[in-house]
């Protein structure tokens, strides 16, 4: 089963690249597939790669219902 978890991204980077804060937790991902996105827009993420931007609402929503199933990572 493959899952896609939700990030807020917090900082850009070169070479389609860029820190997203996920949970709590920051990591590296590619973003050459969603080259427009923006400083603090929020991703899903795939495989470390952000394959579509996502809103405010939806994100949050998500990253709830992931917390319920799995708890906090932190």
């Amino acid at each position: 089963m493959c899952l896609g978890v939700v990030g807020r991204v917090v900082e850009l980077k070169g070479d389609n690249r860029a820190l997203v804060e996920i949970m709590g937790v920051e990591r590296e991902i590619s973003v050459v597939l969603v080259p427009d996105i923006k400083l603090n827009e929020y991703v899903m993420i795939h495989a470390g790669f952000a394959i579509n931007a996502i809103d405010e609402e939806a994100a949050l929503e998500t990253e709830a219902i992931l917390r319920q199933v799995y708890g906090d990572p932190l």
